[in-house]
């Protein structure tokens, strides 16, 4: 199935297949999440902070989860492009028994741990008990999203990707409705606030879990067994590893980062986290395409170097770029122009506004380096290449982003648009260094599937 696609098809028309469903998808992952806090402002700016910073450590978990998942669609889409069915197979296996071990062990320490956590950001007690229940929850069933992450990776490396973007519609629609019902307690149901949010988040992962284990054993791979797991192959858990601990290790520093920087937003005040809150959830719409269009590309770019075409691969990485940035810009700069107008139907507090609508202008320098480094990181870590961005962006993340934020937002009292210049800043620095390694086509000796692994 891969080689023909890899023939029949002109390579902007394979890019756009794997991206456009992978778009709609992250478009709605991201509105799932958005829909809390959007609808949880409604209810209390307090609560919105405290789901927030909620959300923020959820994040760093779901990228602990990603180190198989990341390692599943490079070697998944690389073992495809050379037709090796049974590395396949056992890399789906090992990478789904990884994450529910891991899954179910992190879940558990959120749970009991929750007051604890939260306290280390810094919050205050009357924060902390409105975010401790909703991590209780959303945290003790994070599992479910580990499961589904591995499954939806799968899905999307075999070319499957209108798959996961149906499960998430659905998981949209049922949240909306959940939040609706359990936020303000509609239809006799109770108003939970947060918790209730949390619960209609967590039973919409427990549908996606199991839609999307039927869609990829009944439709996709249904001559998956487990026998491929006989004798275990150590050798793909090693390969998983690899893959995945530096390239979600460059995510992991980057979210690290932000959970600092996030505290320094606790210094400056609660407006100021608040105002981060809502705009964390409002920019994400400007790079969306970006993490579409990245996930895309990877997927092309290593079923194209299983296939031993590394020019071909070149070419969709460069044209990623050029398109991202396009994109990108073209959205962050109309969110700006309306940034007074949204924030304003969020939030009742002019402080909130006043400073969330600065930042929006900053930030349309900032999506342009996120642009280029969504899809660039994304192509070398499909190339295998991806103990380079790893070292890069723990050096350029913590010396640039999260020092700098201190010394413009907190030190010299620039607030949070001080600490968004700061993040700005190292974007770009990263984008230029990634796209020199790209150029320099050093990752074209790192793959996995040529080297017989």
């Amino acid at each position: 199935m891969i080689k023909k696609w890899l023939k029949t098809k002109p390579l902007r028309k394979q890019l756009f297949s794997l991206t456009s469903p992978i778009f709609v998808e992250t478009l709605l992952i991201m509105l799932l999440g958005a829909t809390d806090v959007m609808m949880l402002s409604r209810y209390s700016d307090d609560t919105v902070a405290s789901v927030g910073v909620v959300n923020q450590l959820l994040s760093l978990i779901f990228i602990l989860y990603g180190i198989s998942t990341l390692g599943t669609s490079v070697l998944c889409s690389q073992y495809l492009g050379a037709h090796q069915k049974k590395n396949v197979m056992q890399t789906i296996g090992v990478s789904l028994l990884i994450n529910l071990l891991v899954g179910l062990v992190v879940s558990a320490g959120l749970y009991v741990f929750a007051p604890q956590l939260l306290g280390l950001m810094g919050l205050s007690p009357q924060l902390i008990d409105c975010g401790k229940v909703y991590m209780q929850i959303v945290g003790g069933f994070s599992f479910l999203q580990a499961i589904a992450m591995t499954l939806s990776a799968t899905l999307r490396s075999h070319n499957q990707a209108f798959y996961p973007m149906y499960v998430t519609l659905l998981m949209n629609v049922l949240n909306v409705a959940g939040n609706y019902l359990l936020i303000f307690g509609k239809f006799g149901f109770p108003a939970l606030g947060a918790p209730g949010a949390a619960v209609s988040t967590s039973v919409c992962r427990l549908i996606a879990m199991c839609l999307l284990g039927y869609l990829l054993f009944r439709k996709v791979v249904p001559d998956f067994s487990f026998k491929y797991l006989r004798p275990f192959p150590w050798d793909k858990v090693k390969n998983l590893m690899v893959v995945g601990l530096p390239a979600a290790g460059e995510q992991v520093s980057y979210n690290l980062s932000q959970v600092v920087i996030t505290y320094f937003s606790v210094l400056i005040g609660t407006a100021a986290l608040t105002a981060r809150t809502y705009a964390m959830n409002i920019v994400m719409f400007s790079y969306v395409f970006s993490i579409a269009l990245g996930n895309g590309a990877a997927i092309c770019i290593g079923h194209l170097i299983g296939a031993e075409k590394d020019n071909a691969a070149y070419s969709v990485e460069k044209y990623s770029i050029w398109l991202s940035v396009i994109i990108t810009v073209v959205i962050s700069v109309f969110t700006a122009l309306i940034g007074t107008n949204i924030f304003q139907l969020l939030s009742p507090n002019p402080e909130v506004v006043k400073i969330g609508a600065a930042v929006l202008y900053v930030d349309i320098v900032l999506e342009i380096g996120r642009a280029v480094n969504i899809t660039s990181v994304d192509s070398l870590i499909a190339a295998g290449d991806v103990f380079y961005p790893f070292i890069t962006g723990i050096i350029v993340m913590w010396g640039v982003a999260t020092l700098c934020a201190y010394l413009l937002g907190v030190w010299w009292g620039w607030g949070l648009t001080g600490i968004w210049l700061a993040m700005a800043l190292d974007e770009n620095i990263r984008a230029v260094i990634f796209e020199r390694r790209w150029k320099s086509r050093k990752w074209q000796t790192k793959a996995f599937a040529r080297r017989g692994l």
